[in-house]
């Protein structure tokens, strides 16, 4: 498991010509290691957005055994400061960070006051906004919905199913923060961050309830652009990543 500060990378998958966060880990790991190496996130964080809690696999072939604590030192000594390897442990073979994930959690973070500490981990709205109306919003999220207009297209995913399931989704205000999080299976390409705009501009009062459900109902017309509405990226976080239990327990037998 890892975290980084997303600020300086184009994301996490590797792409040609633009640092990325799976392309510095995939270099400090075939350094410890001697040897090329597959790696696999539990999913794709976009350009600018933070994780707290990714999940990555690593295979390689090695003849070379060592502790996996010295490992987890070694990694995190030659990765950039706004890396960091949070726990490494041994797998089952058959472990699939993306295929074996059945929950991915993600927050993101709306200050209400301007922040000289944390700038580039929330969107300032200088705006009143009511929260209570926002989490009444998030409340009806959760369920299957056809969110077709909170997605952008992907173009690698062209034929890629709009439904998604979602766990559980809420909005809370902690001090000058409010907090919007979502649990789902999979999560469409920007969707969230989307969702959070559509959120906030219900809570400045520029959209209706009315306009939000439709939204939901998977309804737009000119009024609603919600891809201009799409939240910064800084805001957002990769909170957590959950497996089934029978995952879980063959990394920890391993």
């Amino acid at each position: 498991m890892l975290e980084y500060d997303g600020t300086k990378y184009r994301g996490w998958q590797e792409q040609l010509n633009a640092r990325s966060v799976m392309g510095d880990l995939r270099r400090a790991a075939e350094e410890v290691f001697g040897a090329e190496v597959e790696l696999q996130g539990s999913g794709r964080t976009d350009a600018g957005v933070h994780a707290a809690g990714q999940v990555a696999h690593l295979r390689v072939r090695t003849r070379v055994s060592r502790p996996t604590a010295l490992l987890e030192a070694e990694l995190n000594e030659r990765l950039p400061a706004d890396i960091a390897v949070l726990e490494m442990a041994e797998a089952d073979n058959r472990f699939h960070a993306r295929h074996d994930a059945i929950t991915r959690s993600y927050v993101y973070q709306i200050s209400t006051r301007k922040s000289a500490f944390s700038k580039k981990y929330v969107w300032w709205v200088k705006e009143p906004l009511n929260v209570e109306l926002m989490a009444e919003a998030a409340a009806k999220l959760g369920g299957r919905h056809d969110f077709r207009c909170f997605r952008a297209l992907d173009p690698s995913k062209p034929d890629e199913s709009t439904v998604v399931v979602v766990e559980k989704a809420e909005v809370e205000r902690q001090d000058h923060l409010v907090l919007f999080r979502i649990e789902a299976s999979h999560f469409l390409w920007r969707m969230v961050r989307r969702l959070a705009g559509v959120l906030v501009r219900l809570g400045r009062g520029q959209m209706t309830m009315a306009d939000f459900d439709r939204l939901l109902r998977g309804e737009s017309d000119a009024k609603l652009d919600v891809a201009a509405w799409t939240a910064p990226a800084a805001g957002l976080f990769l909170e957590e990543v959950r497996y089934r239990e029978v995952a879980v327990e063959k990394r920890k037998k391993s």
